[in-house]
């Protein structure tokens, strides 16, 4: 049978712990895809950090680590944040309050503090969930995919839109591409919104001529062709928007 140990509380700052911590995945076969989900983990503790991540990764999620606050606020957007309280730099409260005054991205505290008015107070400045230590894979990868499929809610219910590295909100008319705000006139936007309401599918030039120009007229179809362009060099890679030859355009995230 394999191990199921839980993840324990940190030891005080002046008596780190120097042994292992074993983090086995479940049993159970997933049909959740969990390799698409990129998570952040914000610990400082090597042997908190490493066998908790170690874990993770077999469940096959993509698992990037940082160990301060300030490290945590400068990497690119992840799809969930699992943040420790207890940082060298910082606290996890005032990062928690950081990322949430700029994104909606998901937060799990992850802590020993396990006293209501913490929990309380993490949940007021933005977390989505708290768990407090010591805990099991199993019930913190319940957790994550809990968080994630609410979180999923909330936005398609705001407009927004997640796809692979891309975020676009309708609401606000805002795009994001790895976290980082990028600047499209209103055309493109409208562009770059109907390609994304259904990802993959090939969408004519007569439709976008219609939906986002409101004209039937096709001419040669330039003014799309320079949208196009100008969407690829913004986003950063020109297969985010691939043309199928005589038919139209569709959005692909680069590989």
């Amino acid at each position: 049978m394999e191990s199921t140990d839980p993840v324990r509380p940190k030891a005080p700052r002046t008596r780190r712990t120097a042994g292992g911590l074993h983090v086995a995945r479940a049993v159970a076969a997933r049909s959740w895809d969990t390799g698409s989900v990129r998570l952040l983990l914000v610990e400082d503790e090597d042997a908190i950090a490493e066998p908790l991540a170690e874990g993770l990764r077999r469940e096959g999620f993509v698992v990037e680590r940082v160990a301060t606050g300030k490290a945590a606020l400068e990497v690119a957007e992840p799809d969930l944040v699992l943040l420790d309280l207890g940082l060298p730099d910082t606290d996890g409260f005032s990062v928690c309050r950081e990322l949430r005054s700029r994104s909606s991205v998901p937060i799990i505290m992850v802590t020993a503090k396990g006293e209501e008015v913490d929990r309380v107070v993490g949940l007021e400045v933005g977390a989505d969930d708290y768990m407090v230590k010591p805990f099991g894979i199993r019930e913190l990868v319940a957790r994550i995919r809990a968080v994630t499929r609410r979180t999923g809610e909330r936005r398609a219910a705001q407009g927004a839109v997640r796809i692979g590295p891309l975020e676009l909100d309708t609401r606000s008319r805002r795009v994001f591409v790895e976290g980082a705000e990028i600047d499209l006139t209103p055309k493109e936007f409208d562009l770059l919104a109907l390609l994304a309401s259904d990802p993959g599918a090939v969408v004519s030039r007569a439709r976008i001529l219609q939906e986002v120009w409101q004209t039937t007229w096709f001419g040669s179809a330039k003014t799309i062709d320079v949208h196009v362009a100008a969407l690829r060099r913004k986003l950063g890679h020109p297969s985010w928007i691939e043309t199928v030859r005589g038919v139209g355009l569709r959005l692909h995230v680069p590989t």
